[in-house]
């Protein structure tokens, strides 16, 4: 196959084994790779009721077709696994230089099982995978790992790695990579503490091979074509990153605040993109032969936090620890994100959790006692203490690491109505109350409370009616299908909604086909996004979810947004259940939301 190693290695840290096995081509255009791979893998080697923390959960790595090809946006991994956060099935995609890297060794898919019985990494080259000792590693962070691990390695190999977060199973810890300062993330549902179970420190890959495509001449004239788009698409995002986001957002009043009690924050300009380029940009960074530069480095200046030199935070960090927390400390905002990174947690998760804390502790649910650190709305140094102490479990942040859901569920009977979060996973700041299309997403995402399922990015677009629920479960599905694809190929989601198209539309087709050589359609491209979701769903459908977890936050369904552009706006029960009809309906599911025979035998499952 061409675009492909053809090869999918498995490792079992328990009986200290490894095998490779041939990808088919079948498989393959059925899947793509990436997303696909992953869902059709861990669905058959999973158990079912497996406790993500046992030998048996599986951590996977996937790429896919157009990785390390000249597609821009093309160095990125899937690594997926059932989530401890959840409880169901989660992936999350991740750049840098390390998924070019993976794709070189040959192998499509490595497929980790089992628990070592001391800390290890593992090295992945184009041979197989050899097991190292990483006991001097286990307590470094994400990025003394990488560095102390190549080092021994060399500059080539690329590491991603977990921080003291996940080796302390915080249900929200991440992983890392880091290439020239360009630090890659797979940042949500806690596929970090799933490797701290199975106590594998760092994933390092090596090779050298070439990815071949089939067609050049073909790829050549679809990226010549689309180049103009891209470069203009994404100019915003080369300038200031994905922060630009903040004052639009706020403006059209769907910024969460408070703990979402609001949905614009009147001090929303001191932590805007422009404020913070024009205070703290240091340089731009970028993943591997990508032209747009989306990531940012920042460097402050003055004040407490004098002499930081970290990433920028993205758009959804600085709604997590800003707005959502009243704090327009902005130097705070690139503290926050650091320390995550460098311990190893989601910032979403983080900062969403701790927003509950601060509305708890106004309702007299929580103590300052039971803290032990002075904190509340708009305090960034308890902000601050409060994320150490949660990678570390001391006092306090013990709780803390078990997620928004779990601390509500044991701290009032009514808790839980004020955390914002579907399927126990922490909402982004895409807001589930302004955009309707968002609202049934949410509620229908196999991750929960995830803005890489249903896409929010066209709903922003000037004439769409964003308010109204007419066409929306429609919408879910064509964008989770989108969603599904992209991430198999596997694709930066910013070049590939701004230079290709937010649907899966005819430049994805070219693009597989020149990539491949197969004779790809819209219409079969469509049905592998079909196919994608419906495993995720099957995954979570033997875990037991039914139509009642498809559910949004209290909040969302009984609280419209006070006041604002967007005042008045929700998703109450009866609406949201009116969406879901229809939705089952469209993707050919029963009234519980479980896929029917029919529509599974017609994707081939």
């Amino acid at each position: 196959m061409k675009a492909y190693g053809g090869r999918i290695l498995f490792v079992d840290l328990t009986r200290g084994t490894s095998r490779g096995e041939a990808l088919g081509e079948d498989m393959a255009r059925a899947l793509l790779g990436g997303n696909g791979l992953a869902a059709r893998l861990l669905l058959d080697h999973v158990p079912a009721g497996a406790d993500p923390y046992e030998p048996a959960n599986a951590v996977i790595f996937a790429v896919g077709p157009v990785t390390d090809t000249t597609v821009p946006g093309n160095s990125r991994a899937c690594v997926a696994t059932k989530s401890p956060l959840t409880g169901l099935f989660f992936d999350s995609t991740f750049g840098g230089r390390w998924p070019c890297t993976m794709k070189r060794t040959g192998f499509d898919a490595i497929v980790i099982t089992g628990r070592s019985p001391h800390p290890v990494y593992l090295k992945v080259g184009e041979t197989g995978v050899e097991v190292k000792p990483a006991t001097p590693l286990w307590g470094k962070t994400t990025r003394d790992t990488v560095h102390a691990i190549q080092a021994i390695e060399g500059a080539d190999t690329d590491v991603v790695a977990i921080g003291p977060a996940g080796e302390r199973l915080v249900r929200f810890a991440c992983m890392a990579t880091y290439w020239k300062n360009r630090e890659g993330v797979a940042g949500r549902g806690g596929i970090g503490a799933v490797l701290g179970a199975k106590r594998v420190k760092a994933v390092v890959v090596a090779g050298a091979r070439k990815t071949e495509v089939a067609d050049s001449a073909l790829l050549k004239a679809l990226l010549e074509e689309k180049r103009e788009p891209l470069k203009t698409g994404t100019k915003a995002l080369s300038t200031y990153g994905t922060s630009f986001l903040v004052k639009p957002i706020n403006t059209l009043g769907a910024l969460g605040a408070y703990n979402l009690r609001q949905e614009t924050f009147a001090e929303s300009a001191a932590i805007s993109g422009e404020e913070m380029h024009a205070l703290y940009h240091d340089r731009d960074t970028t993943c591997l032969k990508c032209p747009v530069a989306c990531g940012k480095q920042y460097e402050i200046r003055d004040g407490e936090l004098a002499g930081l030199k970290a990433k920028m935070p993205e758009y959804e960090t600085i709604f997590a620890f800003g707005s959502m927390l009243g704090n327009s400390h902005a130097g705070s905002l690139a503290r926050a994100n650091d320390l995550c990174d460098l311990l190893g947690m989601d910032t979403i998760s983080m900062g969403v959790t701790l927003s509950f804390v601060a509305e708890a502790l106004e309702r007299g649910w929580l103590s300052r006692e039971e803290l032990g650190v002075p904190f509340g709305w708009g305090d960034w140094r308890g902000m601050l203490r409060l994320i150490e102490m949660t990678a570390a479990r001391e006092g306090f942040g013990d709780r803390l690491a078990e997620g928004g859901w779990r601390l509500a569920e044991s701290v009032h009977p009514e808790a839980t109505k004020a955390v914002y979060a579907v399927k126990r996973l922490e909402l982004p700041a895409h807001s589930a109350r302004a955009l309707k299309g968002m609202s049934i997403g949410y509620a229908t995402a196999t991750r929960g409370g995830s803005h890489h399922d249903t896409r929010p990015t066209p709903q922003y677009a000037q004439g769409y009616d964003r308010t109204g629920t007419g066409g929306k479960p429609e919408f879910a599905v064509r964008s989770q299908h989108f969603t599904a694809v992209d991430d198999s190929l596997v694709l930066c989601r910013f070049t590939s909604e701004r230079g290709f198209g937010l649907f899966v539309e005819e430049p994805y087709a070219r693009m597989v086909s020149a990539v491949t050589g197969w004779d790809v359609t819209v219409a079969e491209l469509e049905r592998v996004g079909e196919r994608v979701i419906n495993l995720e769903r099957l995954f979570n459908v033997r875990e037991g979810v039914r139509r009642k977890d498809d559910a949004l936050p209290w909040r969302v369904m009984h609280e419209p947004i006070p006041d604002g552009p967007s005042a008045g706006m929700h998703c109450p029960p009866a609406e949201l259940s009116t969406m879901l009809d229809r939705y089952y309906d469209l993707r050919g599911w029963d009234t519980d939301g479980v896929p029917t025979e029919a529509r599974l035998s017609a994707l081939g499952l």
